[in-house]
């Protein structure tokens, strides 16, 4: 598929079809896609957690919203694999610590943008990506903060990484319609990017 095509299509899809799995080199395509994410230094910081049997599935729902959930959830719940994508800022600090990083950034304590968590989502971005030139759907969302703990004890995450986001990853369901949660129509080029100083629409 053709990238602008990709880009067209890519939507983030909240309900799959149940009795559709993914094929293992199907999948494996696609979280291939994530490695080809720039990183800040080259710092090989991020990590993959992949939770494809029910039990695992059924185990993060459970920890992630115990009592229940919404339509929101109950379409959610239907996606037949779950990545669940982390970083570890240690090695960041660890890679911008080295003689060949001089200067300002070598104390990553200081940045004043979390690059870990930049680079988790341009890996995230990828995934949802390569799920669309699959013909595969895809959705990114958050992992409530109080589930944290139980997910790292639950899937032995080691203490240092941290949990970033989570994609569902399916056939997306015959009947689910294509929507947007924004509350108004997408802006336009002339409203999002500026030529030369801000408020000075491009192409104006």
């Amino acid at each position: 598929m053709e990238l602008q095509d990709v880009l067209r299509r890519r939507r983030m899809v909240r309900r799959y079809d149940a009795d559709r799995g993914l094929a293992p080199e199907v999948l494996d395509r696609v979280l291939a896609a994530a490695l080809r994410a720039p990183a800040a230094g080259g710092t090989e910081g991020r990590a993959l957690l992949v939770l494809r049997t029910d039990a695992d599935r059924e185990a993060f729902w459970a920890d992630c919203a115990p009592g229940g959930g919404d339509a929101w959830l109950t379409g959610m719940r239907t996606a037949p694999v779950l990545v669940l994508v982390l970083t570890d800022p240690g090695a960041y600090a660890a890679r911008y610590a080295r003689a060949d990083k001089p200067g300002p950034d070598r104390d990553a304590a200081t940045w004043s943008t979390p690059w870990p968590e930049v680079d988790a989502g341009m890996a995230a971005e990828l995934l949802l990506l390569a799920a669309v030139d699959e013909g595969l759907g895809a959705c990114l969302f958050g992992i409530p903060a109080a589930a944290h703990d139980r997910l790292r004890t639950r899937f032995a995450v080691p203490a240092g990484l941290r949990l970033v986001a989570a994609v569902s990853l399916g056939h997306r369901a015959p009947d689910e319609a294509s929507r947007s949660s924004r509350p108004g129509p997408r802006r336009g080029l002339a409203q999002v990017a500026h030529d030369g100083r801000f408020g000075v629409a491009w192409g104006g």
